[in-house]
């Protein structure tokens, strides 16, 4: 029907099943009536059953991670982020459903509609670094509240909550300057993530803010830092004049953890020799390790945020209507492993 029309299948439900109070986006009459005039040429007669059944609500929130998430324990990465949604959708009156699927290797494991399961829910929250764009987009479209926890403005219609990472990482490298390091190389892996842009944007931005070199020379990309940061790499840039490197958190922690092992080969101190920062927090693992100089997320906080925009979604508000969440800031962190820029001869 919606093909025929030459609309969105949201646009027919919104024709043929009105919001009872009147809210929902406005539809032009042009449109209405190339809707009506599908149904019935196609012969279709609305189910009274179904249309009550379509519109009860369970009050349920579902969480569907794109990375292997459940279970999961206080150390994991993702788990500050689910306190902040349980208790969030606890004052709100909600339940939550965790569609575990993603254990297992993530949406893509589980065969091409492997989302259509979080219909169960009123709504869902998704996370992860990597979605599965065309099955996110069929959601929207069909009129499903979905909300991102994670920047997500290349997903036309995907409503989302995130941090700061531009203006955090600025700070830290506003930090590494005022400490006199003229030279600082931003260590990443090779993705296109959101988050991974919005740093490199911070770091190229604070570089500038600084009047420090900026351009490619001072950004590493790498599909596998592990193979490629190597600690004779890492002696040709103190060579060349670089005290300073900053690094960026992931899942995996790949960046932190080469960088860390390219310093120790290289037999270099840390911070006598050279600084390092960490655009995020450390790997659990490396719990005894000192904590880094760089900035915390506020997982909790996201979490939290990313419940009330699904709560104002369900509620029938469209994106735009909906109390958008702005930014949320990270908290720079002081620590240990930056110093004063070592004196070069």
């Amino acid at each position: 029907m919606a093909r025929l029309a030459g609309v969105s299948q949201a646009t027919v439900s919104l024709v043929l099943s009105p919001k009872p109070d009147g809210k929902g986006p406005l539809i032009s009459e042009e449109t209405r009536q190339r809707v009506l005039e599908a149904a019935r040429s196609l012969g279709y007669v609305p189910d009274p059953a179904a249309r009550r059944l379509a519109a009860a609500r369970n009050n349920l929130l579902g969480v569907f991670s794109f990375t292997a998430t459940f279970p999961t324990d206080v150390r994991h990465s993702y788990y500050p982020f689910l306190v902040g949604v349980e208790c969030e959708a606890a004052a709100l009156g909600y339940d939550l459903v965790l569609f575990t699927g993603s254990s297992s290797g993530g949406a893509g494991a589980a065969g091409p509609d492997a989302l259509s399961r979080v219909r169960l829910a009123d709504g869902c929250l998704f996370m992860g670094r990597h979605t599965p764009r065309a099955e996110l987009k069929r959601l929207v479209e069909d009129g499903f509240p979905v909300v991102h926890l994670g920047r997500r403005e290349e997903l036309e219609g995907v409503a989302w909550v995130g941090a700061d990472y531009v203006a955090a990482t600025r700070e830290v490298v506003g930090h590494l300057a005022g400490l006199g390091h003229q030279r600082i190389v931003l260590v990443r892996e090779d993705d296109d993530a959101p988050a991974s842009a919005d740093r490199q944007r911070g770091f190229l931005e604070g570089l500038e803010a600084a009047a420090l070199p900026s351009g490619p020379a001072t950004v590493f990309r790498s599909a596998d830092p592990r193979r490629d940061l190597t600690p004779e790499r890492l002696r040709a840039w103190a060579d060349e004049g670089v005290t300073a490197f900053v690094a960026e958190e992931t899942d995996t922690g790949t960046a932190w953890r080469s960088l860390l092992s390219a310093v120790r080969g290289a037999g270099l101190d840390c911070p006598a020799d050279l600084s390092l920062a960490l655009l995020g927090s450390p790997p659990s693992d490396l719990a005894s390790e000192p904590v880094p100089t760089g900035f915390d997320i506020p997982r909790p906080q996201l979490g939290a945020a990313a419940v009330r925009l699904l709560a104002s979604l369900v509620a029938g508000e469209s994106e735009g209507e909906a109390a958008r969440e702005p930014l949320v800031s990270c908290v720079f962190r002081p620590g240990p492993t930056t110093g004063p820029a070592p004196a070069h001869p």
